[in-house]
């Protein structure tokens, strides 16, 4: 799940105290840290080394290691587990370990509930990292979601390396909504260090944004009103028939 451990599934918590390893990028194995016995056994990766965590899970695995391989928010989404999946189908069956996969809850859920109720109507999540995914496409997809006006939740942002991205996409974005349309910044959900900030999308602040934010865009119905940001479950006329 995310940064909290009272986020966390009954179901994950139960995997993870049944597991004798844990695998996983150092920061995450810290925020679950009380929650380590001493029998087991902590494996730090380094950020950017997913594929090399996921080998040696299935390594350790394969040996007959019952492995917690840990992801941040939902491993189904962005997250290790579609990775470690694809290295476990390209093993001989005989070799294959059990393989089982608990979701957690994800960025933009938390950053949902923080926020009020944005996403009452048809969204959509896309990533502005173009290290595994061509710019190209992903301007596609910003594209055919602003068209289509959904609530967008963006994911990796924004980075040092990777610092035009955002602003791109918030152009796109206004082509097709109001300037006035609200934007969320969201950092750190769930950790001691969360912080929430809410624009009209024309201003957003992009140096403000990290990769340690989600940003949250509106469609062109949703609303900031009392210090919540809400989204109608209906357009204006529609009706239940």
């Amino acid at each position: 799940g995310p940064g909290a451990l009272n986020q966390l599934t009954p179901a994950a918590q139960q995997a993870l105290a049944s597991s004798s390893a844990w695998v996983g990028y150092g920061l995450y194995l810290d925020l679950l840290e009380p929650l380590r016995r001493a029998d087991q056994v902590r494996f730090d990766g380094q950020l950017t080394k997913e594929k090399e965590r996921c080998q040696q899970a299935l390594e350790l695995a394969r040996q007959g290691v019952v492995v917690a391989l840990i992801s941040s928010g939902e491993s189904g989404m962005y997250g290790m587990a579609g990775l470690a999946l694809e290295q476990w189908l390209a093993l001989a069956s005989q070799e294959q370990p059990n393989f089982s996969v608990h979701p957690g809850i994800s960025a933009f859920q938390m950053a949902a509930a923080r926020l009020g109720a944005p996403l009452m109507h048809d969204l959509c999540t896309i990533s502005l990292s173009d290290r595994l995914t061509p710019w190209e496409l992903i301007e596609q997809r910003l594209k055919a979601a602003a068209q289509g006006d959904f609530v967008v939740a963006l994911y990796n942002p924004r980075s040092r390396d990777r610092h035009w991205q955002l602003g791109r996409a918030v152009e796109l974005l206004l082509e097709h909504r109001p300037a006035n349309t609200p934007a969320a910044i969201c950092r750190q959900l769930s950790r001691s260090d969360e912080a929430l900030q809410i624009h009209p999308l024309a201003e957003l602040p992009l140096e403000a944004v990290d990769m340690f934010s989600l940003v949250l865009i509106g469609n062109s119905t949703t609303r900031f009103e009392h210090g919540q940001m809400v989204t109608p479950r209906g357009y204006p006329g529609a009706e239940l028939s």
